[in-house]
């Protein structure tokens, strides 16, 4: 177990636990964090759980398949080089206290 904190758009921040395997929108969901619609459940067909990955963090994940790369264009807001769809970023111990900003919209 460990945690992943979500930075909303205003700075205000929601530190959650979450359990190794499951996806980092399945935290978010299990904790009830605003601005993740995550609308496809995890099937990367949506792009609305666009997260901006903190720069200190971004090196530690796996880059973005061609499939997730494709969805993020388009999605609501325009992506960065930090950007992801957290249902593609699987939680482990790797990432205890992984920090995660959202985006104005989805």
């Amino acid at each position: 177990m460990g945690r992943v904190v979500f930075v909303q758009p205003d700075g205000s921040k929601q530190e959650v636990e979450a359990v190794d395997g499951q996806s980092v929108m399945q935290v978010a969901r299990a904790n009830l964090v605003p601005g993740i619609v995550a609308e496809c459940g995890g099937e990367l067909s949506c792009a609305t759980c666009h997260v901006f990955v903190d720069e200190s963090w971004a090196s530690l994940l796996p880059s973005p398949t061609d499939d997730e790369a494709e969805m993020l264009e388009v999605a609501a807001e325009e992506p960065t080089e930090f950007s992801r769809l957290c249902c593609q970023l699987r939680f482990d111990a790797s990432l205890d206290g992984i920090v995660v900003n959202l985006p104005e919209s989805q």
